[in-house]
């Protein structure tokens, strides 16, 4: 079986559900899990963390299907790129649910034909093209997700509610 790495991304989770994604992450890899947590300083009572990982192909998907339903949780996985496999990016976030994409040996996504035309098909029916794009490349996740990310940096966390 070929094997590949990734990371997970735990960028908020609350303190109560910290050791349900233990067991979780664990399950998937048949193994406990250990996971370092730290505090997640842009959201109350909520923690963060990372885990770089190492199994077999189509693992970052295994690991988005088991996390995917717990509501007040933000995730990422990734999944690098093999000789046999396309690479993988999975995130996830309470208000818009889940992304997919297949990423590039760099890690940049790999939009298919078929949805770019569809994309280009519903252009004609009122959507902004610009807009149907940035949703295929997960535009409103990385929104969404950023200020999460750049909290755990130890950079001053600045929240934008509205720019003009």
């Amino acid at each position: 079986m070929s094997t590949t790495r990734g990371v997970l991304y735990i960028h908020s989770a609350p303190s109560a559900v910290c050791p349900h994604i233990e067991w979780a992450v664990g399950g998937v890899f048949g193994a406990p899990a250990r996971i370092a947590w730290t505090a997640q300083p842009i959201e109350r009572a909520a923690y963060r963390t990372d885990h770089t990982w190492t199994g077999p192909i189509g693992t970052a998907a295994r690991l988005a299907s088991v996390l995917k339903g717990w509501q007040k949780l933000r995730f990422e996985v990734t999944e690098e790129a093999t000789p046999t496999s396309e690479g993988q990016r999975y995130s996830y976030t309470p208000a818009l649910g889940i992304f997919s994409a297949v990423t590039g040996l760099h890690g940049d996504i790999q939009v298919p034909e078929d949805r770019l035309r569809h994309a280009m098909a519903s252009t004609g029916r009122g959507r902004d093209l610009s807009v149907a794009l940035a949703d295929l490349l997960g535009e409103p996740w990385d929104d969404e997700l950023e200020p999460f990310r750049h909290a755990g940096d130890g950079a001053e966390v600045r929240l934008l509610h509205e720019v003009v």
